[in-house]
């Protein structure tokens, strides 16, 4: 019983754990999405998409309306979204998207990660181009469902590929067509699993299993920084 018990508390303590880091970022991704775009979801795709993202999280109803009204007070005036880049080791590229009312803080921070663990934050534009930004939307895979004919009906919502792993498919298009994107897949009566605008590598990079434990610690660090609201790497 005490061995049982002592799972439990790990695994309660585990999932308060994540919830204090992943709650406030859906959070402020809500707040800045009804900032930019306005506080009603039917006309603001980016916010629809941000509810959607923060609802399959498990975060609350009282949560979610308290970040939409956030977004016309003070507070997220003075809120910005800026971008870093960084290398790691083993040729690892690091584009980082942060949402913070203290830039010199989270340049701070994020300086001290990489020059700690063997990386360097590179001026703005550097890496640009090695990653392609993309509009993804994500859904579950259905028996009833012919990928065929959905494909097919994306298209005039921008698609350009539909990638299907593990049961879950990818439907990416430009970053200019992610409204209609994600208006083509919801038309389509298809319940979205996840959406957004990402940076694709252009070039990704195998990494041992070794090489992979040295860029984890530099990925892991940056991610539970509470200004940083998402992470892509170049690494296959």
């Amino acid at each position: 019983m005490g061995r049982a018990f002592e799972c439990r508390r790990r695994a309660k303590e585990a999932r308060w754990d994540t919830m204090s880091r992943v709650f406030p970022k859906l959070s402020k991704a809500i707040t800045m999405a009804a900032k930019n775009g306005g506080p009603d979801p039917a006309g603001n795709a980016p916010l629809r998409m941000a509810i959607a993202n923060a609802k399959a999280q498990n975060l609350p109803k009282d949560k979610i309306d308290a970040a939409i009204k956030r977004a016309a007070g003070n507070d997220a005036a003075d809120i910005v979204e800026v971008y870093y880049e960084g290398k790691g080791p083993h040729g690892s590229l690091f584009y980082i998207e942060c949402a913070t009312d203290n830039t010199n803080r989270s340049v701070v921070n994020l300086k001290t990660i990489f020059n700690k663990n063997g990386g360097q934050i590179v001026q703005s534009g550097q890496l640009d181009f090695m990653f392609n930004r993309k509009a993804v939307v994500e859904f579950e895979v259905t028996p009833d469902m012919n990928l065929e004919e959905i494909e097919f009906a994306l298209i005039d919502s921008g698609l350009e590929e539909l990638n299907v792993e593990d049961g879950l498919a990818r439907a990416i298009a430009p970053y200019t067509e992610f409204s209609a994107l994600t208006q083509g897949v919801e038309g389509l009566g298809i319940a979205t699993k996840k959406a957004g605008l990402e940076r694709i590598p252009t070039t990704p990079v195998e990494l041992t299993e070794a090489q992979m434990d040295e860029v984890q610690v530099i990925l892991d660090k940056v991610e539970d920084d509470d200004d940083v609201q998402v992470v892509f790497t170049n690494i296959a």
